[in-house]
């Protein structure tokens, strides 16, 4: 089997191994390839049988150019918009995600964001190692608002693994949850029986009586942060708009390390210019890298970080295990995290 990955960089920089993938096929690993330039796409895929891709877009125009040999694609992520999936199966290309291996670690960094905003850490170290603390005449000294969270509430869209997870920590540190879900949980069970599967999922009380469920407007009106964890889709794009940021409580702290486009930048640039919403925290933008004329870089009180909450190496090997498996399942004719079945 001839198998090719596109962007293998950012998965596997050099700390990782891709001997498991080696060992079901011809392997070829582009640290890169262009994200606009079709031709070069279809060239890397020629014959390949099996293809991997993170952010390398796979149209309708280059999964024709490649059926008939092609018959596997894996995403290197669990967002799998990068892929034509209905071009896909039309062709009869199995497209497979991998839909769970960062739960803890972008849950960790959401509230990451939340705590380097309540306590600006990075500016007051900066602070004492230029010599401030050490010329100030009184013992401590801060420069910005700092917040405590305990009895504040968090309002989280989006609330499947990663979004609970990131309530749990929320909880642990005294926080109320409040929790929109068009589809509260992956089986289809309804509100009432979601408490039954949270304790069915982690086996503790504590966690099935996590968060109160909530229409959108509600949890936009009654949230001090809203921190975003859902898909992105077309009914979510843009989900963070001037109409929704007026619906808020004036001081809200915004929170995405989901998709960029969740968020109509320029509206929440104006939230922040005007104060409506007193912070943000962001880890992805709608066009990465970020382009320097993105009105949030011109923001007040806004975090930005390269879209790194996935990155640990722990997160990466996860992703690359199930990666490998993905394949092997379907090589076995028992293919597994499909997303065009």
């Amino acid at each position: 089997m001839k198998i090719v990955i596109l962007d293998g960089y950012t998965e596997n920089p050099g700390d990782l191994s891709w001997a498991p993938l080696e060992e079901l096929g011809d392997l070829t690993v582009y640290d890169r390839t262009s994200l606009t330039n079709e031709a070069e796409i279809q060239a890397r895929i020629g014959d390949a049988e099996a293809v991997y891709t993170n952010k390398t877009p796979l149209s309708a125009a280059t999964l024709k150019k490649a059926a008939g040999t092609l018959k596997f694609i894996g995403v290197l992520a669990t967002g799998y918009n990068v892929v034509d999936t209905g071009a896909a199966k039309e062709l009869g290309i199995t497209v497979c995600n991998i839909p769970t291996y960062g739960t803890a670690a972008v849950g960790q960094f959401a509230i990451g964001l939340l705590l380097e905003i309540c306590h600006h850490i990075g500016h007051h170290n900066e602070a004492v190692h230029a010599g401030r603390w050490n010329a100030c005449p009184d013992w401590c000294f801060w420069d910005y608002p700092l917040i405590e969270l305990e009895n504040k509430t968090i309002g989280i869209i989006g609330f499947g693994r990663i979004g609970q997870r990131t309530g749990r920590i929320a909880a642990a540190l005294g926080m109320k949850v409040l929790a929109y879900d068009e589809h509260p949980s992956d089986s289809g069970r309804s509100i009432a029986e979601y408490t039954v599967l949270a304790y069915d999922v982690y086996q503790n009380a504590e966690v099935a009586k996590l968060a109160e469920y909530t229409d959108l407007d509600t949890l936009l009106s009654s949230s001090d942060v809203i921190s975003l964890h859902c898909p992105l889709f077309p009914p979510t794009q843009g989900i963070i708009n001037k109409d929704a940021i007026s619906k808020m409580k004036d001081g809200v702290i915004i929170l995405n390390n989901s998709r960029g486009p969740l968020i109509v930048e320029q509206d929440l640039t104006d939230a922040l210019k005007s104060g409506k919403v007193a912070a943000a925290g962001l880890d992805v933008v709608s066009t990465e890298p970020i382009r320097a004329d993105n009105p949030l870089l011109d923001a007040p009180n806004c975090i930005i970080t390269p879209h790194i909450s996935w990155a640990p190496a722990e997160s990466r090997q996860r992703l690359m295990d199930t990666a490998v498996e993905n394949l092997r399942s379907f090589v076995n004719g028992t293919p597994i995290n499909v997303v065009n079945p």
